[in-house]
């Protein structure tokens, strides 16, 4: 594209207008708006620096960021990755006020969106919003860099509803074998298995425990089965907006369709999205994470337990339930309930709690997993002389038990806590 002249300033452009004075550059182009009457925009059509400037600015991380460097010096991912994506979050803050920004540098994609550096961060700067504006204009623009591997899980996301880039016919299949019926409006709750645990077979067991304990603690749920389709999560955490709402759109349909009041998840990434990211809910349907009512069963005497389980367990805080949700008394009260446990609790825990490197769509990169955010975490929990490393989300499952023993300690085994409730019921 040339350079465009206008001669009425358009609509958008008034509002940016002290912020463009400065002058924007994208890959050696320059903005700039010369009076009050007439904008060059040199290489980009108007609705292209529209969506530049807006997602770029748009945050309090342009206007509030003070370059004090905490948020780098506390991201998870710096102990342990290689050093060309290592994320040095200040300086890219500080890049987009200048109009600076190379979309061609790897590490925007390093960003798991864990939230830790918003829950330190002094000014309150949203920097997991600003890194997803990054994503976005990447995305939007086709400029930059962008991981292959995933692209192509959205390319799958966009065909078959999974990341994966199985049939729709294949989602929780399995699940027949168990009796689970599909989901009927008269039923107590949907059960929202998922991409992992409706494709994947580790997580799988997981979901096993969970239908498990529904029963016999005498709730009527059912599934979608291939009427399920991906959540969206990692689709709008890496920029796709318009991928997202497609995602969103579809199973808002199904959700209404079907009747749906209640829907119950496994996946943290799953509860967020559909609580707090999709349009149109309007309170008419609950979203509850499995933890949430395995505690409530358990308070309300429905769900007892019949078994000791003497280990020493400690617990693994997901970011996307605890720091994005606020949900981390109910995962310990479950654990706390099963008889014979006894909890360690590793020294960052709760909203401090180090992130496995899994959000952000980074559970579709390739990448060496031994060098990732999650080695320096299970240092920690094996530190604590624990058996077991318990969760509760499928990203920080896979990725801990994908990691060699980060310790001396090489025997702890990982485990959901849906299992280690089934285990002792």
């Amino acid at each position: 594209m040339g350079s465009s002249t206008f001669s009425t300033t358009p609509e958008w452009v008034k509002s940016y207008k002290p912020k463009l004075d400065y002058g924007w550059r994208l890959n050696g182009n320059e903005v700039k708006v010369l009076n009050d009457n007439t904008i060059t925009i040199n290489g980009y059509e108007a609705e292209t620096v529209e969506l530049l400037i807006d997602e770029s600015l748009k945050t309090k991380s342009i206007l509030s960021c003070v370059h004090c460097g905490i948020c780098t010096s506390i991201c998870p991912s710096i102990p342990a990755n290689q050093n060309e994506n290592i994320l040095m979050t200040y300086k890219l803050l500080h890049q987009g006020k200048l109009g600076l920004i190379d979309f061609k540098d790897k590490s925007i994609w390093t960003c798991a969106t864990c939230g830790l550096c918003i829950d330190k961060c002094p000014r309150g700067v949203d920097i997991v919003d600003f890194m997803e504006s990054l994503r976005k204009i990447i995305v939007k623009l086709g400029v930059g860099y962008s991981p292959k591997s995933l692209q192509k899980a959205m390319v799958n996301l966009a065909s078959v509803g999974n990341p994966f880039g199985e049939a729709p016919g294949k989602r929780g299949l399995w699940a027949k074998e168990f009796d689970v019926k599909p989901f009927t409006k008269d039923m107590e709750l949907l059960l929202f298995l998922g991409c992992f645990a409706g494709y994947d077979p580790r997580v799988r067991k997981t979901a096993i425990a969970l239908i498990n304990i529904l029963k016999k603690s005498g709730v009527s749920f059912g599934i979608l089965g291939s009427e399920e389709n991906c959540c969206g999560d990692n689709a709008n955490k890496v920029g796709n907006t318009d991928l997202f709402l497609k995602l969103a759109s579809k199973n808002i349909k199904t959700f209404t369709d079907r009747g749906v009041t209640t829907i119950l998840t496994i996946s943290p990434h799953c509860f967020h999205t559909f609580k707090n990211e999709y349009p149109k809910f309007d309170k008419r349907i609950e979203v509850i994470h499995y933890t949430e009512y395995l505690s409530q069963l358990i308070d309300e005497g429905r769900l007892k337990f019949s078994k000791e389980l003497k280990k020493v367990i400690t617990y693994h805080d997901p970011c996307y339930l605890c720091r994005h949700n606020g949900i981390s008394n109910e995962p310990r009260q479950v654990i706390n309930s099963i008889p014979g446990v006894i909890m360690k609790e590793m020294p960052d825990s709760r909203n401090s709690s180090l992130c496995c490197g899994g959000g952000g769509g980074r559970m579709y990169f390739d990448s060496d997993k031994d060098q990732g955010f999650s080695y320096v975490r299970m240092k920690q929990a094996e530190d604590t002389g624990a058996d077991i490393l318990a969760t509760a989300c499928p990203f920080c499952l896979l990725n801990f038990e994908n990691l060699p023993s980060a310790g001396d300690n090489p025997k702890m085994e990982i485990k959901d806590i849906a299992e280690l409730v089934w285990e002792a019921i």
